[in-house]
C-alpha cells in the first residue's frame, strides 16, 4: 500500500493559518504527525479545528501526548492509539510522543510522533524511551517528528537504530523555515517500509505557514 506521511512542527498555529492548510492540503498527506499542536486550554477543539482545516480527522494525541498530534486521511482506519509522556525535568516543558495502529486495503501499520527537548542533556534520554516504545511495535512502522538536533546527534542516532532515515541520511535543512540551515525534523521507515521519495517542502506558502518546513516520505507499506 502506497502512503504519504508528513511530520510537521506547526509552532503552536502561531503564523499564517491560512497558508499552513493550504500548505498540508496541496501536499495530500495519508498521515500527519504534528508537533506543537494544541495541548492546554480547549485542546480538542483546537485539535479537531487543525484536522479540519487540513481536510483530516485527529487519530491519536493532543494533551495525553503533549502537543504531539497524529491526524489521518478518511481512508485509514484507526485500530488502537496510545500516547507516551517522558519523565519531567524539573523547569522544563513536560514532553512525549502519540502512536497510532492504522489499516487501510488489508494492510496495518503503526505511526508514531514526538518532539524532542531543546535541551541537549535531557534530550538523549527522551530518546530513548520514545525508542524502547518503537522497538516494541510489531509489524510495519513509520516515526517521524522533531528531534532539535541532526544526524550524528546522540538523539537522534539514538531513534534512528534499526530504521531506515528516509532522506538517505541526506536530507535539505528543516529549520529556519525562511532561511533554513539545520535538519531537526526527520521520518524513519521500519525493516520492510520502501521509500520512494522524501521532500522537504520549502516554496513561500510553508515558510509563512510554521518556523519549520514540513517533511513528506513517499512510502509502500508491504502486505
Amino acid at each position: 500500500m502506497d502512503l504519504r506521511v508528513l511530520t510537521y512542527n506547526v509552532h503552536g498555529r502561531k503564523d499564517d493559518r491560512a497558508a499552513l492548510a493550504s500548505a498540508v492540503r496541496g501536499l495530500r498527506p495519508d498521515v500527519v504527525l504534528v508537533q506543537e499542536a494544541p495541548r492546554r486550554f480547549r485542546w480538542r477543539h483546537g485539535c479537531a479545528a487543525l484536522a479540519d482545516s487540513v481536510g483530516l480527522v485527529v487519530a491519536a494525541g493532543g494533551l495525553p501526548a503533549l502537543g504531539n498530534l497524529i491526524l489521518v486521511d478518511l481512508r485509514l482506519r484507526v485500530l488502537a492509539t496510545h500516547c507516551l509522556r517522558y519523565p519531567l525535568t524539573p523547569g522544563r516543558h513536560l514532553r512525549g510522543a502519540a502512536f497510532a495502529r492504522c489499516a487501510a486495503g488489508g494492510v496495518e501499520f503503526t505511526v508514531s510522533g514526538s518532539h524532542l527537548a531543546t535541551d541537549p542533556v535531557e534530550r538523549p534520554a527522551q530518546a530513548k524511551h520514545w525508542k524502547a516504545e518503537l522497538d516494541a511495535v510489531e509489524g510495519p512502522l513509520i516515526a517521524g517528528g522533531d528531534l532539535n538536533e541532526g544526524p550524528g546527534g546522540a538523539a537522534w542516532e539514538t531513534v534512528a537504530a534499526g530504521l531506515t532515515d528516509t532522506a538517505g541520511g541526506a536530507g535539505a535543512p528543516t529549520y529556519p523555515a525562511r532561511s533554513p540551515r539545520t535538519r531537526l525534523d526527520a521520518i524513519f521507515a521500519g525493516p520492510g517500509v520502501e521509500v520512494r521519495s522524501l521532500t522537504v517542502v520549502d516554496t513561500e506558502e510553508t515558510r509563512r505557514a510554521s518556523d519549520h518546513l514540513p517533511v513528506l516520505a513517499e512510502l509502500t507499506i508491504p502486505s
